[in-house]
């Protein structure tokens, strides 16, 4: 047997005690200036003092004494080092008031290299409650040097604080790893003037980093912040927009974009229904839906929350990918799009809106309210008067002359059937459309706000107990829009007919069933457990009603269960309205191939084709108009990235002509 040297003996050793080593060396404690907010809190006097509770307080190494900042929310104290420093190890005591160790949940410790904190990153956040009369230590994974470091708290503690210990060296550090708060992607928000957005008007300067892979990803941009919504925007937990100062692709999202938005969730608690319904979306076949990635967000060295980052609803590729308009485009196919449109029950508060004679709101999204011509929008408000008008006149069924001219009919069922199926009020409350150019129809998409569905509102709870749609009996609607819906689902029969068909379809190809949609949701829950917590530490309400919650459930999983039980009811319920009984589609009503080729419906999304309404995994193939073989796919999912121009798609010997922007 071969013996190992004691020199291969000592290298193992010594690489032993390397990897049980930590990532960074410990340092020492570091001392500098003290930070901060200048007054502290007299609890004696109820006002703020220049010589009791004051920053440097704590620093002193004395227990017994504390930080309180003069101001309940906004209150800092920290370090200017002098220097850069790696931070390695954070000390922290809650003070010995009663309330001392609440009061330090989820407080946050950040570095930045700005004085004002304007590039700042979170350390670390407290997760449990401080105790008094100790020292608690914690070691920091942050590769990042900074000069100055600072703790703060969340609004109304006044960051109290017993005793503050950074440790670390000097360093001029790397960006190889970043401190992520939970599983979920971190964003950080700075903004300039160290104030919160308050309205949805004035964009605030910001510098905005997003955190995510472990902590090993980071994007930094410049860029603005403001709030964002209607309703929403009320809630003590605030939406926001953020808005690049360059076009960047976070999250792996698909847009390459400026504008974000920030879903705050607030009467959701389950944190997961605009996940849901964008999910059901995409099996519905809707052309665009919203990118939704769940995250933490910090806003100017304050935790709010666990939020739902999304696509803004724009024109672009992966968005809506319509045609671009500018101050050229004011006559013949020019003029004739691309618009987007709400309708709104909003609308009056918008800068560009209108109503129509059938008195609907309708906002004007795109072109923006700066840049629209009065052509234009006067275009736009006479082709969506005139798909209204057909409504009411004696010939409107007819294909030719009535209101689908003006109306993509799929498209109009498949945002009726998420609508419906997620049991979303405000279906017709808030409905957006667009028309392209080259296009005479408007098209019904995408799907949006989802916090009040899946029985989430106490206006319609419970749903499945309604005799009729959720439209027709206790749903919310603009203006006259729900009479335009009837006229367009109830009275026309070939509609209905076709809705049937189209539910069919899509709980028999498209995994719109109990199974898959429940673990789906239960995947969801997973990835949010920790980030759950921490959301309502941060906004104490799983037992209070607000918005519209129309039951208590008491708990988180109990939240996640209602949602599940909800799809199993209104999956039943879908099927015995639409009539669907899947061993009768399954074995009578299956279409045959050619049958299947005429269901199919192609779609092209960002110059990707996209097929649906027949089997998923079904080949097909796409051929230049001089008979070359270009690209191939599979039905159901997404395709191969195409040329502009005409291109001819095969399956089972069918072709169809298609064009791609």
């Amino acid at each position: 047997m071969h013996k190992r040297s004691h020199t291969n003996r000592g290298l193992f050793f010594f690489l032993l005690l390397l990897v049980s080593l930590p990532a960074f060396p410990l340092g020492h404690k570091l001392t500098g200036t003290v930070i901060g907010t200048p007054k502290g809190y007299n609890y004696s006097t109820g006002g703020s003092s220049s010589t009791v509770n004051i920053g440097p307080w704590a620093f002193d190494g004395d227990l017994t004494t504390y930080f309180a900042a003069s101001s309940t929310s906004g209150g800092w104290v920290g370090l200017d080092l002098g220097n850069t420093y790696i931070i390695t190890r954070i000390g922290f005591a809650a003070s010995t008031r009663s309330n001392g160790p609440d009061r330090t949940l989820l407080g946050l410790f950040e570095g930045a290299n700005q004085p004002d904190f304007s590039d700042a990153l979170p350390l670390f956040m407290i997760k449990e409650e401080a105790p008094s009369w100790e020292m608690t230590y914690t070691d920091v994974n942050v590769s990042r040097a900074f000069r100055y470091v600072r703790y703060k708290g969340i609004e109304g503690t006044r960051s109290t604080m017993a005793e503050l210990e950074f440790w670390g060296y000097d360093s001029t550090g790397d960006d190889s790893q970043f401190y992520q708060v939970t599983n979920l992607p971190t964003v950080v928000i700075h903004t300039a003037s160290g104030s919160d957005p308050v309205d949805k008007v004035n964009e605030l300067e910001s510098n905005i980093s997003i955190i995510s892979n472990d902590g090993k990803t980071i994007l930094e941009q410049d860029g603005t912040s403001r709030l964002r919504g209607n309703n929403s925007m009320t809630h003590p937990k605030k939406p926001y927009r953020i808005k690049f100062s360059e076009k960047r692709r976070p999250l792996n999202a698909k847009a390459l974009a400026r504008k974000w938005t920030l879903i705050n969730n607030y009467g959701d608690k389950t944190l997961l229904r605009n996940c849901l319904a964008f999910e059901i979306s995409k099996r519905v076949g809707i052309g665009f839906t919203p990118y939704c990635q769940p995250v933490d967000v910090f806003m100017n060295g304050e935790y709010k929350g666990c939020y739902q980052f999304c696509d803004a609803i724009d024109i672009r590729p992966h968005r809506v990918d319509i045609y671009e308009m500018d101050s050229t485009c004011t006559e013949g196919d020019m003029l004739t799009g691309g618009y987007l449109i709400e309708i709104d029950a909003y609308a009056s508060r918008e800068p560009k809106h209108f109503t129509s004679n059938r008195n609907t709101p309708v906002t004007v999204k795109y072109p923006d309210a700066d840049d629209i011509l009065s052509l234009q929008f006067n275009y736009i408000k006479q082709y969506y008067g005139a798909f209204e008008n057909t409504l009411y006149k004696s010939y409107w069924k007819d294909p030719e002359r009535g209101y689908r001219q003006y109306l993509n009919m799929p498209s109009f069922l498949r945002h009726f059937i998420v609508g419906e199926f997620s049991g979303n009020t405000d279906t017709y409350w808030s409905t957006y459309m667009y028309k392209d150019r080259y296009e005479t129809q408007f098209f019904v998409e995408p799907v949006w706000d989802f916090d009040l569905a899946f029985e989430n509102d106490d206006r319609t709870y419970p749903i499945c107990n309604l005799s009729d749609y959720i439209y027709r009996t206790k749903g919310s609607y603009a203006g006259n829009f729900k009479t335009l819906v009837d006229r367009m689902l109830i009275s026309d029969y070939s509609a209905a007919a076709a809705l049937q068909e189209m539910w069919a379809n899509v709980r028999y190809f498209n995994g719109i069933n109990v199974r898959e949609l429940q673990a789906y949701v239960d995947s969801m829950a997973n990835e949010l457990m920790e980030s759950q917590r921490l959301n309502f530490i941060r906004w104490p309400i799983m037992n209070k009603k607000v918005h519209q919650n129309p039951k208590l459930w008491g708990s988180y999983e109990a939240e996640v269960q209602n949602v599940k039980d909800y799809l199993e009811r209104r999956i039943a319920w879908m099927d015995n309205k639409l009539k669907y009984n899947e061993e009768a589609f399954a074995t009578s009503q299956r279409p045959t191939v050619n049958e299947q080729w005429s269901r199919a419906e192609i779609h092209v999304w960002g110059r990707r084709i996209f097929i649906s309404g027949i089997p998923g995994g079904t080949p097909y193939y796409v051929f230049s108009t001089q008979g070359r073989l270009e690209a191939q796919g599979i039905s159901g999912e997404e395709g191969p990235l195409l040329k502009s121009g005409i291109h001819i798609i095969s399956i089972n010997g069918n072709t169809q002509k298609v064009l791609v922007k």
